[in-house]
C-alpha cells in the first residue's frame, strides 16, 4: 500500500479551504440577492393593495351613478 504524504493531505485541505471560502462570498451574494427580491416584493404588494383600494372606490363611485341613474 501507498504511504500518504502529509504535504498532499495539506494540499488537498488547503483546496478544500479555497474552494469553501468562495462558496461563503457566493453564498453571502445570493443572501444580498434574495434581500433585495423580499424588497422588491414587499413593494410589490403594496402597490396591488393600492390598486385594489382604487378599484374599490372607483366601484363605488360607479355603484352611486348607476343608483342615481336609475331613479332619474
Amino acid at each position: 500500500m501507498t504511504e500518504i504524504d502529509g504535504s498532499l493531505i495539506f494540499e488537498v485541505l488547503k483546496s478544500i479551504q479555497s474552494r469553501l471560502d468562495r462558496m461563503d462570498l457566493t453564498l453571502g451574494e445570493v443572501k444580498f440577492e434574495l434581500g433585495s427580491i423580499r424588497g422588491h416584493l414587499i413593494a410589490t404588494e403594496g402597490d396591488v393593495k393600492n390598486i385594489y383600494g382604487v378599484l374599490a372606490r372607483q366601484d363605488d363611485r360607479l355603484g352611486h351613478s348607476e343608483r342615481r341613474l336609475e331613479r332619474a
